[in-house]
């Protein structure tokens, strides 16, 4: 016989034995549990009614809660791990011992696994016999022979499973009533396995845990609620709210922006003082960089301590706040690049601050400083301490004087390359376009009249502080005052004033001055400086004395009369719109225009400025004869050109004094009027915008005081006593 056919018949027997014995299992297992049932069905009903302390005990094991449960029950009841187990120990295998021996050794393990299945243990022991059973059978067989019987079987393990399913539920409510007994019966109460009472203990811990949470929450809110009902109906600000150290508690709104308004009034000064040493000081006003506390605000971020959140954040800011306090600070706004200016601006002024080396031309000389090591002003650090000096005031402090803080500056080195390329230029003509309008001025051709390697080695061989090297100009062959007045066809403005021209001195510094002035052309954005044109006022160049004010008095003076050429020209610039830079009134009124429309100059103390803010280049045009000093400007017409008035309104009057002078040589009682005096002035000048006839704007433009002028009398000395 075949070796094929031999395991067959072999594999068929040990299927019928498998059966056999299944099936007389069964039967006995179902008479166990009837007679059981029978027996213990009354003891099992009257625990059913125990008080459900006790109820609850049995139900922890025999109905345990369906997590336990399904642990327990589900190897040891429920189809798919009882035919796991069972189909691999019914499955054929190719034995390598007796027949007999093996069934026995299965068949013994198979009782141990069903009656550990049904203890409160069953599962882990059910698991580890399982793999016993495994470990047992026979382990070698071969890969045809085993497709061959798997197929076989899969038909009658189908038909198996049908029938398990079917008494599935029924076996499981048995294996319930089943270990309900179990415990009745035991004379003692059976004690649950570890891992069940570890999985109870941590299952009533999680219960209390969520318990106490639940309660600590219900809780927060309940007391959340109450707290917030009892300050719904508070409008104040809360108690512990200050700005700053200043305590604002239970006040509202109104009263504590009345009393921050008031702290603030008193305690920020009207300046703080800068020192350097004793050398040096300095004085920032609050309006100068334009400091502002906005006490709306700072009022509003206060009231909202305790509102502006959720209900449990505002509750815990309200009963951090009573305890300990909520200070918020003044809330201001100042112009830090004005103040970062005023500070630059130091550097100019403070004693022994540092020279950079530079250069300047004046006329065919190039001159170079070589300049000083010194000191420069900490700007970072001494706009924080002017914050904090603000500050401190605010808080109540009295102000302080600042000590600017310094810093050691090496100058640098003289680079005479960098000043050669600065400096050297070709000539260019000046010309002007039509389309579009535009206007180049000339520029002259400079170079140096040595070498540059020359003027290096006269730096490094001398160490002064000038030098000094002769320039090489080049003048262009056509100026910009050569274009004429095809190049500004339109005439922007024009005004003119009246002088005495049988006055030949005063006469003749008009014409100097406005000579130097005429022809000059502005680009767009440059600004006219009337001492930089017109320069410094000397015998040398021509000028004349003649009368001037001096000390209140009119006197004698070099180059008396040129106000009235600054003045004239700068009424010209109002009417043709031009921004203002720099501009004085004279202390006392004019003669020759009305106060508020005049303009004084003193070389390298007060300058007329104004600035071309027109779209294209102007032109300047002076001229003085025949006793009338006029200046007219020219340019391109733009889209909107506006009519100009100039207003002056006299708000004030100072009244005027006499003064009498002793004159030995008149006679007693003798007198004369040697200056007529009179009164002074206070005047705001408006500048006014017509276009089409309708007023655009209207906007104050100076406001100037005009000191009174006495009267001088003088007086012979007085008679004897007789």
């Amino acid at each position: 016989m075949s070796a094929k056919k031999k395991n067959k018949k072999k594999s068929n027997k040990k299927k019928n034995y498998n059966s056999k014995v299944r099936q007389n299992q069964n039967s006995s297992n179902v008479k166990a549990n009837k007679q059981s049932q029978n027996q213990n069905e009354h003891k099992v009903m009257e625990y059913a009614k125990e008080p459900k302390e006790e109820e609850h005990k049995v139900m922890q094991y025999a109905e345990a809660p369906k997590e336990e449960e399904h642990k327990v029950m589900e190897y040891a009841e429920e189809p798919k791990e009882e035919h796991k187990v069972m189909e691999y120990a019914e499955a054929p295998k190719e034995e390598s011992a007796p027949q007999a021996q093996e069934t026995i050794v299965i068949e013994n393990l198979k009782e141990k696994i069903k009656e550990q299945a049904f203890s409160d243990s069953n599962y882990v022991a059910a698991k580890e016999l399982e793999e016993e059973v495994k470990t047992e059978e026979p382990k070698e067989e071969t890969v045809a022979e085993t497709e061959k019987t798997e197929k076989k079987e899969s038909k009658e393990t189908k038909k198996e499973k049908k029938k398990k399913e079917k008494i599935s539920k029924e076996e499981k409510e048995k294996a319930l009533i089943k270990n309900a007994e179990k415990r009745l019966q035991s004379p003692e109460k059976e004690v649950a396995p570890e891992y069940v009472q570890k999985m109870l203990k941590n299952k009533k811990r999680k219960k209390v845990l969520i318990g106490i949470a639940c309660c600590l929450v219900l809780f927060v809110i309940g007391f959340s609620t109450l707290f917030a009902l009892a300050n719904q109906n508070n409008q104040n600000i809360l108690k512990g709210v200050a700005v700053e150290n200043i305590d604002i508690s239970n006040m509202s709104k109104e009263e504590a922006k009345e009393r921050l308004s008031k702290h603030i009034e008193s305690s920020i000064p009207e300046e703080l003082e800068l020192v350097y040493g004793e050398e040096y000081n300095a004085k920032i006003k609050p309006e100068q960089i334009e400091l502002k506390y906005d006490i709306e605000a700072t009022v509003e971020e206060a009231y909202n301590v305790g509102r502006d959140g959720t209900l449990l954040e505002n509750n815990y800011k309200i009963i951090g706040t009573k305890i300990f306090g909520n200070r918020i600070p003044f809330k201001y706004t100042l112009n830090e690049e004005t103040l970062e200016g005023l500070i630059d601006n130091l550097n100019n002024d403070i004693p022994g601050r540092v020279i950079q080396p530079s250069y300047y031309i004046d006329g065919a000389k190039l001159y170079v400083d070589r300049g000083t090591d010194g000191i420069l002003v900490d700007d970072e650090a001494l706009v924080n301490k002017v914050k904090l000096g603000f500050y401190k005031c605010s808080q109540g402090f009295s102000p302080e004087p600042i000590e600017i803080p310094i810093k050691n500056v090496t100058a640098d080195s003289i680079d005479m390359d960098k000043i050669y390329s600065e400096v050297y230029c070709e000539p260019k003509d000046a010309y002007y376009e039509t389309e579009p309008y535009a206007i180049y001025p000339d520029t002259d051709g400079i170079d140096l009249a040595i070498s540059v390697d020359e003027a290096k080695r006269q730096v490094a061989a001398e160490d002064k502080d000038e030098y000094v090297f002769d320039l090489k100009i080049s003048k262009a062959a056509k100026t910009i005052k050569d274009l004429g007045a095809e190049a500004f066809p339109y005439l922007i403005s024009t005004f003119s004033t009246k002088y005495d021209a049988s006055n030949i001195n005063r006469s003749t510094n008009l014409e100097i001055a406005a000579g130097k002035i005429n022809g000059k052309v502005l680009m767009p954005g440059e600004t006219f400086s009337y001492n930089e044109t017109v320069g410094k006022r000397t015998i040398e160049e021509g000028y004349k004395d003649a009368k001037i004010y001096a000390n209140g008095q009119v006197v004698d003076g070099l180059a008396g009369g040129i106000c009235q050429v600054s003045s004239t020209l700068y009424n010209s610039a109002l009417l043709a719109n031009l921004e203002i830079v720099e501009r004085r009134n004279h202390s006392f009124p004019a003669s020759y225009i009305g106060v508020g429309r005049d303009a004084t100059v003193v070389y390298g103390v007060k300058d007329l400025k104004f600035k071309n803010n027109r779209t294209y280049p102007i032109r300047i045009e002076a001229s003085v004869k025949a006793g009338i000093c006029q200046f007219d400007i020219h340019g391109l017409q733009e889209e909107k050109e506006y009519e100009v008035k100039i207003l002056p309104v006299t708000t004030g009057t100072i009244p005027t004094s006499v003064a009498y002078q002793t004159n030995p040589a008149f006679a007693p009682g003798q007198q004369a009027v040697i200056q007529s005096g009179h009164v002074g002035y206070r005047v705001t000048t408006y500048k006014e915008l017509i276009y089409n006839g309708e007023t655009i704007s209207k906007e104050v433009i100076s406001n100037d005081t005009y000191s009174p002028m006495q009267t001088i009398i003088s007086v012979g000395p007085a008679a004897p006593v007789q």
